[in-house]
């Protein structure tokens, strides 16, 4: 039901002037999805206090509740037609009270961490995009058909919002940004191992696919009390995004996969100067998948030590500074990081190697991230004792990845279940640092079990790449016409 729901609403925005891909698409259901899940939040709530005898005091004011305004029902519970707004009634309503409503929520809530703070974040920074009050009726009125109240609901619900989040990731260049593949955030969580109690970090949080699998994790492996329950929703996991839509996605995932008050926020993660973060600053578990590729400018690399306009090695820099002593982190970057020979990229791998254990490295191959071009390693590392010997495992597969043929588990099953020992295997082999040279602090991942393997680089790895090129370079020719 909700997928066949998820594809009628796409046919109806694809008729939208101003709804123009999938990020859209993502966008302008997100919106109504979650008041849709407010409304349903807010009655299991009720239901909840009256079965205890306690109060409740409703989030939302009965004028823009979900049943007076979207779908407004007569006595026998269908919609009623006469009080049900269409048309530019229903788009002036939504442009000119409903958001104007909502976005007041954040300067009323009582702190940050609560629901009501969340709703007034994501509500000023949405914006509504159907531009015909005739198809937001139609949209308004297949919501409706979903619940979101029981546990198996909420599951489906959560997991083809994962679906959409996918498909805005293979959409584009940019909707890519935000979509790490899940098999592989999995594995990361599971060698990462978080348990209750623990601080966990994502200063790059795109759709908080990290934060939810790692909450999705330690649900899954203890019997929870009260105060765990507690413990997950309120002191467990935060997060920082820089971009509005990923902001909104991140914010709206975690809340469709049971976070009522994600403590996700609105910044520029990079913006924050190194010399800054103190103790209390610091998280005991970071997982991530930096932005790569990316070009800070001066004023940014002012705020690191070691000063580059690679966007992922300044995330790196952050994320060491930001693990506590003993913490431990995953951190996907691109496989260059282990060999380019610049300045930083060797001051950054001897800050790392010194300054923390880097036990494992993950080499993955090329197409696990669809569209992106490039290849990339998960480093996974432990803040408070230097690197003595590193475990590599390189992933390779009997098939090319690719849209249709992504990562999955079972791909990543050895690589889980041998990094326990650190074993040695036709994938797999440990370098002792004392056999690094320390001139340049390579750490290129040279598989010693395949004697014939070569240094040629696979030609559709090298097309990716042209073609991920010839991307950048039509957008910076697009910008300096529009500046022109």
């Amino acid at each position: 039901m909700f997928e066949q729901t998820f594809k009628n609403i796409d046919d109806i925005l694809r008729k939208e002037a101003g709804c123009a891909s999938e990020l859209d698409y993502v966008e302008q259901t997100s919106w109504i999805l979650f008041l849709k899940y407010l409304d349903d939040l807010e009655q299991v709530k009720k239901d909840s206090a009256e079965l205890s005898g306690k109060e409740y005091s409703d989030i939302i004011s009965s004028e823009y509740k979900w049943e007076s305004w979207a779908v407004p029902r007569d006595q026998d519970g269908k919609i009623d037609h006469h009080r049900a707004l269409t048309g530019d009634d229903l788009k002036d309503f939504v442009d000119q009270k409903l958001f104007p409503y909502f976005k007041n929520f954040k300067a009323e809530a009582e702190s940050a961490d609560t629901i009501e703070y969340k709703i007034g974040e994501i509500f000023n920074e949405l914006k509504n995009k159907i531009q015909s009050g005739y198809n937001m009726r139609e949209i308004l009125n297949m919501v409706d058909e979903l619940g979101f109240r029981s546990h198996a609901e909420k599951h489906e619900m959560s997991h083809l919002y994962e679906d959409k989040i996918k498909n805005m990731g293979n959409a584009g260049r940019n909707g890519g940004e935000y979509y790490t593949p899940r098999p592989l955030i999995k594995a990361i969580v599971k060698v990462v191992a978080p348990t209750i109690g623990n601080k966990i970090y994502d200063g790059a949080v795109g759709s908080a696919g990290f934060l939810v699998e790692a909450f999705e994790y330690l649900k899954n492996i203890h019997t929870l009390s009260t105060k765990d329950v507690e413990t997950l929703q309120k002191h467990s996991f935060y997060g920082k995004e820089k971009k509005s839509l990923a902001y909104i996605i991140g914010t709206m995932n975690m809340i469709l996969h049971g976070i009522e008050a994600p403590n996700i926020v609105h910044t520029n993660t990079l913006s924050e100067n190194l010399a800054d973060i103190q103790e209390k600053d610091r998280y005991d578990i970071i997982l991530a998948n930096p932005p790569f590729g990316g070009k800070e400018r001066a004023e940014v690399q002012q705020n690191f030590p070691i000063k580059t306009g690679e966007t992922a090695f300044l995330f790196l820099q952050h994320f060491i500074k930001m693990l506590r002593a003993g913490g431990s982190a995953g951190v996907i970057i691109k496989n260059t990081f282990l060999s380019n020979t610049d300045n930083a990229s060797v001051s950054l791998r001897k800050q790392l190697l010194e300054s923390c254990n880097l036990h494992t490295v993950l080499d993955l191959p090329s197409g696990t991230f669809t569209g992106a071009g490039v290849k990339t390693v998960v480093l996974f590392f432990e803040k408070g004792a230097p690197t003595r010997k590193v475990w590599f495992y390189q992933l390779n597969l009997d098939r090319n990845l690719g849209k249709t043929n992504p990562l999955n588990e079972d791909d990543l099953a050895e690589f889980v279940e041998l990094q326990k020992t650190k074993a040695d295997s036709e994938n797999s082999w440990s370098v002792d640092i004392a056999d690094v040279d320390t001139a340049t602090y390579d750490l290129s991942p040279k598989n010693p079990h395949k004697k014939d393997e070569t240094a040629l680089r696979d030609p559709r790895e090298i097309l990716d790449e042209m073609k991920a090129l010839d991307e950048e370079s039509a957008e910076l020719l697009s910008v300096i016409r529009g500046l022109l």
